[in-house]
């Protein structure tokens, strides 16, 4: 059974800390370095749902995409509901390891596991990395469909390959539009509009598409957008990084067993349709 110290070090080399934006939080929240592991859970959000799934399944470390403290804090007291994980984590003997940015701009990382989900066949970065002479690594992934299909089809695809959340994947452009090659982003991408209309595809998928982006973006160009709930598109990476422990796991001898939390962690819960009103817009004529 391996040291968490040895677990660390090993998502480290997966996931290097100094890969992070400046800005970011990862790396090890809590644990005893020298607490030995047998069980890890993988999560995209460190909320008190997967803590306490994490404690149901005897984890020693549960690592998260998202950070639970990303801008800093003056308390853990366990009256405020992140003070209360950290206490339940430390209480019941489970480490928390972050791995955001750095494993956004891994290779493979967040997108290439969201590319995977849809189908798609990777052919580069979206945003390289200049400090990648091998010119895989970066933000975001570059795409393409096996055959082109329509727009409309390729909306019910994403959402028929995603977690089930009550947003589900809104497109923009004509739902007959032929969509072959595909630019990815996991989690928010409408800061790379830029970088997405260099690339010349045909469609954008990415979370928490804004208004105003969103609508310069398809005044500037035929570009297809997708948005699918920020959760749904970084999931799927939970199941690559199990997929690349327990690799290490069978290489090292150390028998871990390593669990995906499928719990919906999306904040929203529900989602009403419109329903057309003859004196609202939108409405048929």
């Amino acid at each position: 059974m391996p040291a968490l110290s040895d677990i660390i070090s090993a998502l480290d080399a997966l996931w290097p800390p100094e890969r992070a934006e400046q800005w970011d939080a990862v790396g090890l929240v809590c644990g005893d370095p020298d607490a030995q592991v047998d069980r890890v859970l993988f999560a995209v959000d460190p909320v008190a749902e997967v803590v306490e799934e994490a404690v149901a399944l005897g984890a020693g470390l549960l690592v998260t995409h998202h950070p639970l403290y990303l801008r800093g804090t003056t308390t853990v007291a366990a009256s405020t509901f992140k003070g209360k994980v950290v206490h339940t984590l430390i209480r019941h003997g489970v480490a928390l390891h972050v791995a955001h940015t750095n494993a956004d701009r891994a290779d493979p990382g967040v997108s290439d596991a969201l590319a995977a989900a849809l189908g798609l066949r990777v052919l580069g970065p979206l945003v390289p990395d200049p400090d990648d002479p091998g010119g895989a690594r970066g933000l975001g992934r570059i795409c393409e469909l096996d055959a082109p299909m329509p727009l409309a089809d390729f909306a019910r695809r994403a959402a028929a390959s995603l977690p089930v959340t009550a947003q589900g994947v809104r497109a923009a452009g004509d739902p007959e539009q032929q969509v072959r090659t595909v630019a990815v982003c996991g989690g928010s991408g409408d800061s790379l509009f830029d970088q997405v209309r260099a690339a010349g595809v045909d469609a954008y998928l990415t979370a928490d598409l804004r208004h105003h982006p969103a609508s310069e973006a398809r005044q500037q160009s035929p570009l297809a957008l997708l948005d699918a709930a920020h959760f749904a598109t970084e999931w799927p990476w939970c199941e690559q990084a199990a997929a690349q422990l327990d690799a290490l796991s069978e290489r090292n001898g150390w028998g871990l067993r390593t669990h995906v939390s499928r719990a919906v962690t999306d904040p929203w819960t529900a989602h009403a349709a419109s329903d057309p009103h003859p004196d609202l817009p939108g409405a048929p004529n």
